[in-house]
């Protein structure tokens, strides 16, 4: 006589919550091999070899020490396996070490990833490392000890401020390196909105002669309107830290400020919410 479980272990519905269990338990490997394959260039090796390249070419061109490239075929296996690169003629060339030998390929996903100018934007690498950062993973292994706890004070508090006793802007404030890595993230996705934004919905702007962007970081997304529209007066509002960082270039005006005290008197209030787990 069967159990239960042993019946239910045959049912194609069992088999499916299987596999999709085993997906959200390593899920987090995804985040911390795409951050792995940006910071080693590999988007960028695979771009210069004209958009596709073999394992030898790759390990050849990444800059890893001598004793981790013997690794680096694993990492591509994983890439490819969550689609982040795409493996053309996979062949296995050795069975103990299961290294497969093929030619892999820039996705669609991956381009966004290349340097420079890719289909009218610039590279998003920047924004998937200003959200894998130190400070962002630890906050949420400590999801469930913040849910846990049973002090009033600490439990009002959101997790990222529980990990590291302040917000994401008072760790910016302290860490000159995530000021620099969030605001370039932040760049880089706006980059990518603001444009589809002026191309496609640029009548919104019409009947505005001044502008501030609130929270607006390094400017890019002030910089792109004022260049679109020259009639509009485009200011940045941000805290202390972050502009005291920018070399002025005289398309929009930098204030130093916090929004939730005082924002300047103008035509229109541009305001991008970003989530702060």
């Amino acid at each position: 006589m069967t159990t239960p479980m042993a019946d239910s272990s045959f049912n194609p519905e069992f088999l499916q919550a299987h596999a999709e269990l085993w997906n959200l338990t390593f899920s987090y490997l995804k985040a911390m091999a795409l951050e792995c394959a940006i910071k080693l260039g590999i988007p960028n090796a695979i771009h210069r070899c004209g958009g596709s390249a073999s394992l030898s070419e790759l390990v050849i061109s990444i800059p890893v020490p001598e004793t981790r490239k013997p690794h680096l075929p694993r990492l591509m296996r994983f890439l490819a396996a969550v689609c982040v690169y795409s493996l053309d003629n996979p062949i296995i060339d050795d069975e103990v070490t299961e290294k497969v030998m093929g030619i892999y390929c820039l996705t669609p996903l991956s381009r966004l990833l290349v340097d420079g100018s890719i289909g009218g934007h610039g590279s998003l690498s920047p924004f998937v490392l200003s959200q894998t950062t130190k400070y962002h993973v630890s906050a949420a292994m400590n999801l469930s000890d913040w849910f846990m706890t049973e002090d009033k004070e600490v439990a009002i508090e959101i997790p990222f401020r529980a990990a590291h006793g302040t917000d994401l802007w008072g760790v910016m404030s302290r860490d000159a390196n995530m000021n620099e890595v969030f605001n370039a993230g932040m760049g880089s996705d706006s980059r990518l909105a603001i444009n589809f934004i002026i191309s496609k919905c640029g009548e919104v702007f019409e009947g505005i002669s001044s502008l501030v962007d609130v929270g607006g970081g390094t400017g890019t997304t002030a910089r792109a309107i004022a260049k679109a529209f020259p009639h509009i007066k485009c200011s940045v509002l941000d805290l202390p830290n972050v502009i005291d960082t920018i070399t002025v270039d005289g398309i929009v005006e930098y204030i130093a400020g916090d929004m939730m005290e005082q924002i300047p008197p103008t035509d229109a209030v541009l305001l991008k919410v970003q989530s702060k787990t």
